[in-house]
């Protein structure tokens, strides 16, 4: 049984086949045989698991095992501690309410182990950005965007940190890289 980590970059596609204007997991993972647990869409960078055991996979993607996904999300504009609390609690999002989650500030001195994004954000002076981490149980498509979007602030950069107790920066992978994980050690749990 093989457990891949990789630090998926901004703009690959959760796919091994060959597409024509992106990146796809194929140029990254080179284990054959392996398939992700979950998603991330093109504009979202970090940690992806992949495996060849069905059962590990589902362990991992299936919001009903409650494995907690830790997401980086750099906003647009200044939440407030009430912002925070309105994601916490659960959002509305039109189709579907999100479950309560975890929600936290990203200390700045935690910002410095991020890698630089090619191409970075776009960049406004009169309009501030903040980093925010969400710890969300269900991974829906586009949630974490279309939470913070549905309380005001817009996502501009989104980096899965975590995955239950494997973590992005103590992996020490840098965008593209893969190492093999013990296939226990995202039941662990976090914080």
């Amino acid at each position: 049984m093989s457990l891949i980590a990789l630090n998926k970059p901004f703009g690959t596609i959760c796919q091994f086949s060959a597409h024509e204007t992106r990146a796809s997991l194929g140029d990254w993972v080179k284990t054959p045989n392996v398939y992700p647990a979950g998603r991330l869409d093109a504009d979202s960078e970090g940690l992806l698991l992949l495996t060849d055991d069905g059962a590990l996979q589902a362990r991992i993607a299936e919001p009903r095992h409650k494995l907690v996904k830790r997401y980086w999300a750099q906003v647009e504009g200044a939440p407030d501690e009430a912002a925070l609390a309105r994601l916490s609690k659960g959002v509305d999002l039109g189709d579907y309410v999100t479950q309560p989650c975890r929600t936290a500030f990203v200390d700045e001195r935690d910002i410095e182990a991020l890698w630089p994004r090619n191409p970075p954000i776009r960049y406004r002076a009169a309009i501030p950005t903040t980093w925010i981490e969400l710890a969300i149980t269900e991974g829906k498509n586009r949630q974490v965007r279309r939470m913070t979007a549905a309380v005001g602030f817009p996502t501009l950069r989104l980096v899965r940190a975590a995955i239950g107790a494997l973590d992005i920066f103590t992996l020490g992978l840098a965008p593209g890289e893969t190492v093999e994980v013990a296939p226990r050690a995202p039941w662990q749990r976090v914080r």
